[in-house]
């Protein structure tokens, strides 16, 4: 909740006037089964009538399991099997390169345990490889990933040629600086979240 709060409460350059702007900045939930969280954001920034979460999964409420982004205002993509969003991501900010737009920013939220898939590892690699300075990770470490990485989340992404940097998960100062800071490769913010 910290992170997307910091995100579209202080960081990402999209509003519900700018939501189809093609100079707006990305934003993509990859760890999709649990977008309770980011409904509610949706919903405070103006994008979704708050009403409309007291039918969240009831039928024909338009906010599943996962989010849809034919059916819900300001999503990017529909996540589901999870693996699947900073591939997403990585062709995302290829394309704005494409375009010669190099204002806009994509971030994806992906969970650790997430970051066992396959497919992560070779959108961490590409990504690394052709420099997309215009893409941002948010790892949020809950201390779930099955395997791990030597020397932590923030290495696996550094050896790949990422700047990595890993905040307080919970500070919203820690994560608005991580998550503003501009470099000439793509950016991994490993938002760490432990309970008390």
């Amino acid at each position: 909740m910290d992170v997307l709060w910091v995100l579209y409460d202080r960081v990402l350059n999209v509003s519900p006037d700018t939501a189809d702007d093609p100079g707006r900045d990305r934003f993509l939930l990859s760890k999709g089964h649990g977008p309770m969280a980011f409904y509610a954001v949706l919903a405070a920034k103006g994008f979704l009538d708050p009403a409309v979460l007291d039918g969240w999964t009831t039928f024909g409420s338009p906010l599943g399991q996962h989010p849809d982004r034919v059916l819900v205002p300001g999503v990017e993509i529909g996540s589901g099997s999870l693996g699947h969003g900073l591939g997403l991501g990585v062709g995302t900010a290829l394309g704005l390169r494409a375009q010669h737009r190099t204002t806009p920013r994509v971030f994806v939220l992906v969970g650790d345990g997430e970051l066992d898939e396959g497919s992560n590892h070779e959108a961490i690699a590409l990504a690394g490889r052709l420099c997309v300075p215009n893409l941002t990770v948010i790892a949020v470490d809950n201390g779930s990933a099955s395997h791990g990485w030597p020397g932590g989340i923030a290495r696996r992404f550094e050896v790949e040629g990422w700047h990595a940097t890993t905040v307080d998960g919970r500070d919203h100062d820690q994560l608005y600086a991580a998550l503003t800071a501009r470099h000439d490769s793509p950016n991994a913010v490993v938002a760490t979240i432990r309970e008390a």
